[in-house]
This record gives C-alpha cells, sequence and structure tokens, in this order.
C-alpha cells in the first residue's frame, strides 16, 4: 500500500526523531489516515533548514518498506 503525506518540520522539529528520543513518526496522508513508522527512516532527508516536501511511505502487510521523497 502507498500513502502520501507532506512533512515541514525544521531541524530543531526533527531533532528528538533524529536523537532516537522519539523513535516513531505519525503522520496523517493525503487521504486522512494516521500511519506510524520508523523515524530513523527521515534522517536521511534531514537538511540545514529541516525536512520539507511530498514523501510515499510504502507498506506490506502492514509492516515498513520504504519512504520515498517525491517533491
Amino acid at each position: 500500500m502507498k500513502y502520501f503525506f507532506s512533512i515541514n518540520m525544521t531541524t530543531a522539529e526533527f531533532f528528538p526523531y533524529y536523537e532516537g528520543k522519539a523513535q516513531q513518526m505519525v503522520v496523517t496522508t493525503t487521504q486522512g489516515v494516521r500511519v506510524q513508522f520508523p523515524a530513523m527512516h527521515m534522517r536521511k532527508y534531514l537538511l540545514s533548514t529541516g525536512i520539507r516536501g511530498l514523501f510515499c511511505l510504502e507498506t506490506e502487510n502492514n509492516k515498513f518498506l520504504s519512504v520515498t521523497k517525491m517533491t
């Protein structure tokens, strides 16, 4: 299953996830569904300005497969 969601977080807002103090991200998809996934998968998208953009989360049988940046 594919879920699309937007994130607009500053570096400071993402810092607890980066440090591992918060391990799960909960986002609301463009379809209005709340999904949870391991925050460590968003680290590669962190820039000095934070994390911004549209992302696609892919799952199979409710298990994480991947997250990719669309824009």
